[in-house]
């Protein structure tokens, strides 16, 4: 019985990668029937109108580009290199307070303390960053794995680069780069 049960086990284990892509191939066909009622229903998939290119466009989609992509994805990824990725990935959670707070100092959201929503907006702020900072310096006690790892890199534990206030640098400046480049993409001209 005990034989049968690693078996299935193995069969099972093997089978992972093949049954996953059956998965994404049923998640695409759904894709693939919204799409087309999304057409039938009169969504274009063309765009027909579109401003002229202008040298100051061209810079803004520039500098969307460059801050977005580039700037933003390869401090967060350099960041890893210097911290380890419970720090990076608790502060990540920080990108959705950061761009409530930029874009009020920016003037591109209203900050009425009168309304119930702009009460909530601060309150679920507090409470993101709360959150960030608990999670980033709580120690608690050390979790023992029960599986063997999915992943094993040999060697990483021993060539991790621990050089801690660069890597909190790089992923802050990764965050606000993000919060940032959320709220060009509203000011960018239409």
């Amino acid at each position: 019985m005990a034989q049968k049960r690693v078996s299935h086990v193995l069969v099972c284990r093997e089978l992972k990668p093949h049954l996953l892509m059956v998965i994404v191939q049923v998640g695409y066909t759904f894709l693939y029937f919204i799409t087309e009622a999304s057409f039938n229903h009169g969504m274009s998939p063309h765009v027909n109108a579109r401003p002229k290119l202008t040298f100051a466009l061209f810079m803004e989609i520039f500098v969307l580009s460059l801050l977005g992509v580039s700037v933003t994805l390869n401090m967060y990824f350099a960041s890893l290199n210097y911290t380890n990725p419970t720090f990076v990935a608790s502060m990540v959670n920080t990108i959705a307070s950061l761009t409530f707070i930029i874009a009020v100092a920016l003037g591109f959201e209203v900050l009425d303390l009168r309304n119930p929503r702009g009460i909530a907006k601060v309150i679920g702020t507090m409470i993101s960053l709360a959150g960030v900072l608990i999670m980033t310096l709580y120690k608690g006690p050390v979790m023992r794995n029960l599986w063997h790892p999915l992943i094993h890199i040999p060697g990483k534990s021993a060539a991790i680069n621990e050089d801690w206030l660069k890597g909190s640098i790089l992923t802050v400046s990764s965050c606000v780069t993000w919060s940032v480049w959320y709220i060009m993409q509203k000011s960018i001209k239409r």
